[in-house]
């Protein structure tokens, strides 16, 4: 049957003749390295079965760069500018960019609308690729950039096994040298406040924490771990929660500083002292934690590095590297022996290393 009987045919079905993903069709046509011969072949020959004529104007705007970026946060205004972390990414972002004559367009997507408008946009070509940051585990948005033909890199990841690039930081080893560090302090009794489950970033500091418990030889207890959302507020609600389900306990471990700021204030509420009473560990090492009374204990990761590492890695991506591990049409890489959090080798997986920073507030 040929596609033009029912009109002029679409890339939806060309994809689905040759057996490949829209974007596949979409690097094809405009011609990039990054697509296997295989692909390339069921492309053509799907093209002429079908008489599949792309859109002039799309292709010519695909056919030039326009040295813009769009770095894409998932979150309100609000916490956008109360949160370090996302300052730090910026800054990264942005310093790796302008070394590389790169436009860098900022976007916040909070809604379903939002985020189809940004795919609009994206379809008419006005960016070379998309640096995506805060995404949660059911978020659509990194496969359909992909399917679109654009380059992504994103900032963490959403599942173990994410197939799209990524950098991110050694979660687990955050979790476990934060407990270790308690438990040489002398605590037994330690509380987590935990991230959104949704977002892979808390399930892997919970996990750390979890681990770290072990080799510690404490016994695991549901009642000592309370999730809250990387909020000051979310901190504080989650502490309360812990205060009134275990009031013995003597040390919180926060997935981050912003959070630890919101205990540190729950347990000013309920007359516990910082450390003599309850010790207090954060992460991300931002500012919040040098200017808390007193001073939070933090594990670092590398905020500033991780975006230049991201942008670097765009970089490459635009430049035509090769198809994403883990694909359709190549394997993911090997694994690293050993290596955190189980990252792959290669360019387009990258975990760099946390490092605790001890304060007085453990």
């Amino acid at each position: 049957m040929n596609g033009r009987q029912n009109g002029r045919p679409t890339l939806e079905q060309v994809a689905a003749r040759a057996g490949v993903g829209r974007g596949t069709v979409s690097r094809v046509i405009n011609g990039s390295p990054r697509v296997s011969e295989r692909a390339r072949t069921a492309v053509t020959r799907a093209v002429a079965e079908l008489g599949y004529v792309p859109n002039q104007a799309a292709r010519a705007l695909a056919g030039s760069r326009t040295d813009a970026i769009a770095l894409v946060i998932p979150e309100a205004e609000a916490r956008l500018f109360a949160e370090p972390y996302f300052l730090g990414l910026i800054r990264g972002v942005s310093t790796e960019l302008a070394a590389s004559d790169k436009q860098l367009l900022l976007t916040l997507v909070r809604t379903e609308q939002e985020r189809q408008r940004f795919e609009q946009y994206l379809a008419a070509q006005r960016v070379d690729g998309v640096l995506l940051a805060s995404v949660h585990g059911d978020d659509p948005l990194p496969d359909r950039i992909g399917e679109l033909g654009l380059p992504v890199v994103m900032n963490g990841r959403r599942t173990e096994a994410e197939p799209v690039p990524y950098v991110d930081s050694d979660n687990i080893g955050a979790g476990r040298a934060a407990v270790a560090h308690l438990v040489a302090r002398g605590r037994s009794r330690i509380a987590t406040v935990t991230g959104p489950p949704d977002m892979y970033v808390a399930r892997a500091r919970l996990g750390g924490y979890r681990a770290g418990l072990a080799e510690a030889g404490l016994a695991p207890d549901e009642g000592l771990v309370a999730a809250g959302d990387f909020t000051e507020e979310g901190g504080r609600r989650a502490t309360r929660l812990l205060l009134d389900r275990r009031p013995g306990l003597d040390a919180v471990f926060a997935a981050s500083d912003v959070m630890a700021a919101g205990a540190r204030a729950a347990l000013r509420e309920a007359g516990r002292r910082v450390p003599g009473d309850v010790a207090l560990v954060g992460v991300d090492d931002s500012p919040v934690a040098r200017l808390m009374d007193p001073p939070l204990t933090s594990v670092r990761q590398p905020i500033e590095e991780m975006g230049r590492t991201m942008a670097r890695m765009l970089i490459a991506e635009i430049a035509g590297g090769p198809e994403t591990p883990g694909g359709p049409e190549t394997p993911g890489g090997p694994e690293i022996p050993g290596g955190p959090e189980g990252g792959r080798a290669g360019s387009r997986r990258r975990v760099l290393p946390t490092e605790l920073v001890v304060r007085a507030s453990s």
